[in-house]
């Protein structure tokens, strides 16, 4: 493998916000010369994935790859805190754990990352789906079960693979 090509975790952050874009109906952007092409994309999807108070089923999966296969930690948040808002830290986390249970060296690094983002606090002001008049059930939100999962998971691990 040369410099110029893309790593595999490249390669599936690329197809998962390709998966993303096309399940939101954004249109990818031009490829590019510079390597950037797959930040782009998630750039488009990035204010759709806001604004929209309920996402497709469909998208939970390819959002939760995306932010796993980031290869940027400062913007695995861009595909968590939309999968936060709609289907809730629950359910988020729970997928963390597997990942980080079954996944990669880079994909549990990933989830490490994607499990700080998975903190982020919610806000009225930021989505539709926690929006005025919007019901959410507190389940959603409820991650003790996660937590400790989480941390158990991570006591299986051998040392040299903790983040």
């Amino acid at each position: 493998m040369t410099e110029d090509e893309p790593t595999a975790g490249e390669t599936a952050f690329l197809a998962s916000a390709r998966e993303v874009a096309r399940l939101l109906g954004v249109t990818e952007p031009p490829a590019d010369p510079d390597g950037r092409h797959a930040r782009r994309l998630a750039h488009a999807v990035r204010k759709p994935l806001l604004e929209t108070a309920q996402l497709p089923e469909a998208l939970f999966a390819p959002l939760m790859a995306a932010a796993v296969h980031d290869p940027d930690p400062g913007f695995c948040l861009w595909f968590v805190e939309p999968a936060v808002y709609a289907f809730g830290r629950r359910r988020v986390m729970a997928v963390l754990v597997e990942y980080l249970r079954t996944g990669t060296a880079a994909e549990r690094a990933g989830a490490e990352r994607a499990w700080y983002c998975a903190h982020v606090p919610l806000r009225p002001d930021r989505s539709p789906a926690y929006g005025r008049g919007a019901i959410r059930d507190p389940a959603l939100d409820d991650t003790g079960d996660a937590e400790a999962a989480w941390r158990e998971a991570r006591r299986q691990l051998p040392l040299h693979n903790l983040g």
